[in-house]
């Protein structure tokens, strides 16, 4: 995850080697204000940045990791890649700073996680749902018309403000369609595909998106997340699991029958047997009124 919220609460406790701390200057401009989130190789700050003289967040090596050539590799790419893409579903990206170790600059997003949201109500409102389903429909489809798939889709990597607005952040494993490196991804949201190193293609987003509908509406994901899920390839039992079918949503939710059609059809196993974004648009205004 890369947490762009500006009101996201106290900031985590660092793991010995995560993170500079507040004050610490990220190149020549940009001065870390707290702790965001930590991953396996990449640190997340909120940070304010004197050239725009305003709030940012700031992608950068976790310190632990200086001079890593994959995480490096990594976060060149994300920042090419947002760098491309206009969208008002997609995170923004301002800069690609190099200190020596790449920075990647975006803007500080207001609002909170749908992961967050859900810790906080459990469920949301099914109309509140399909809102978001369209908006993150909106997203994938500008990003596959650009030729690229997320392959992270899940609660923690989407921002909802208190107006109803979503974005779209980390783009980290964004890549190409064709054959994947099995498991990469966030355990619990893998597609079958996916898990398995398959071919990969737009079908794979199109799970995602089904999968957090899912949890969002049922108020638990499609298949149980382990503790210390991370987004990394592999992982014991991570093939495995994603290769259950998850329980019908109406199990879960009385929800109507067509919206529950669809967001199981999203789940489905088969990839070439998923709907695609064009027709899951369709399913949902349908599902708003028209």
């Amino acid at each position: 995850m890369s947490a762009t919220v500006q009101d996201h609460g106290p900031d985590p406790t660092p793991s010995a080697g995560a993170a500079v701390p507040a004050g610490t200057m990220l190149g020549p401009r940009l001065q870390v204000l707290g702790l965001l989130h930590e991953g396996h190789r990449i640190t997340v700050y909120d940070a304010w940045d004197d050239g725009r003289d305003c709030r940012v967040v700031a992608k950068a090596l976790r310190p632990d990791h200086a001079g890593d050539r994959q995480g490096a590799r990594q976060l060149r790419s994300e920042g090419r890649l947002l760098a491309a893409l206009t969208h008002p579903h997609v995170v923004r990206h301002y800069d690609t700073l190099r200190t020596p170790d790449p920075v990647v600059v975006l803007e500080t997003l207001p609002g909170h996680t749908v992961d967050a949201l859900l810790d906080e109500h459990e469920r949301l409102a099914l109309p509140d749902v399909l809102h978001l389903g369209l908006q993150l429909c909106s997203a994938i489809g500008y990003l596959h018309r650009s030729g690229w798939l997320h392959l992270d889709v899940k609660p923690a990597n989407v921002i909802a403000d208190g107006g109803g607005r979503a974005k779209l952040i980390d783009l980290s494993i964004a890549r190409r369609p064709g054959p994947g490196v099995p498991g990469l991804g966030t355990r619990g949201y893998l597609p079958p595909e996916q898990a398995v190193g398959g071919v990969l293609g737009p079908a794979a987003d199109v799970w995602g998106i089904g999968g957090l509908l899912y949890e969002c509406l049922a108020g638990e994901p499609a298949r149980p997340v382990s503790p210390g899920t991370q987004t990394a390839p592999g992982g014991p039992g991570s093939r495995e699991a994603a290769l259950v079918p998850s329980v019908p949503l109406r199990r879960r939710r009385r929800v109507p029958l067509p919206v529950a059609s669809l967001v199981d059809g999203m789940l489905d196993l088969d990839p070439d047997r998923r709907p695609d974004v064009s027709t899951c648009v369709a399913g949902l205004r349908e599902a708003l009124g028209g």
